[in-house]
């Protein structure tokens, strides 16, 4: 049996994952999907000092609190910061890091550093009436849809589940000094179908960290592809604890 921990991106919540985490859990898995600070039921908790320190703090007490060890990490989106600098912390836990469609950061760098497009969101919202907060991204035409769903019963669904996100996610650093981390193996999953124009995704070099050549997957589909293809992300996702 393998552990899944599975972390939401920005303005989501844990219920993004839930038509693949049953599929998880009925290949004989543990599979995890909490709402970080601010998020879901955890919304009421959202202020101006809610950050990534605080959304790495989640993750690590979680996987502490529940005393988990061999962890496959999976952050989508924005979370790619969240499960980096969790592994820097508690890497002697991490089995597998997995960076669905998401930040890949280096020491240092801030969400605005990885995706500098980012830096409009934290202009507007620092000259917004809060000062702080950051609304979800708005639905656009297909195939973009709501953060790549397209379907108009799930997009009423997410829009159902989104909420604001603190400034502070988008501005603060990550600290990645633990040298560790970098032996733990890592996959990339690029959902490459409707991305919307002035996201780029930073390439994956050759050669991951801990030595070994890169391994990157494809998804035909939007961003987020837990709700789009649940059963074509958990088999990928099998792989990584057979």
């Amino acid at each position: 049996m393998s552990t899944y921990l599975l972390v939401h991106g920005a303005w989501h919540s844990g219920e993004c994952w839930e038509r693949v985490v049953p599929l998880l859990t009925s290949a004989g898995h543990r599979a995890l999907a909490p709402s970080l600070t601010g998020h879901g039921d955890r919304a009421h908790l959202l202020s101006p000092d809610v950050g990534l320190d605080t959304h790495a703090d989640d993750i690590v007490r979680l996987i502490t609190d529940e005393d988990l060890t061999d962890v496959i990490l999976v952050g989508h989106s924005y979370a790619g910061m969240v499960i980096s600098a969790a592994a820097n912390r508690i890497p002697d836990r991490i089995a597998h890091l997995v960076y669905l469609d998401a930040m890949v950061p280096q020491d240092g760098e801030s969400a605005a550093d990885v995706m500098p497009i980012t830096q409009d969101l934290i202009d507007r919202a620092l000259r917004s009436e809060s000062g702080w907060r950051v609304p979800p991204l708005p639905e656009m035409p297909p195939p973009t849809g709501l953060f790549g769903v397209t379907d108009p019963a799930d997009a009423a669904w997410l829009r159902t589940t989104l909420s604001d996100q603190s400034v502070r996610c988008l501005q603060q650093p990550v600290r990645l000094d633990n040298p560790a981390m970098n032996t733990i193996p890592r996959t990339h999953i690029h959902c490459v179908v409707g991305k919307p124009e002035g996201w780029p995704r930073r390439p994956v070099p050759p050669t991951q960290p801990n030595g070994t050549p890169s391994q990157v997957w494809q998804l035909p589909t939007g961003h987020d592809c837990m709700i789009t293809m649940p059963t074509e992300l958990t088999d990928l996702l099998l792989k990584l604890g057979a």
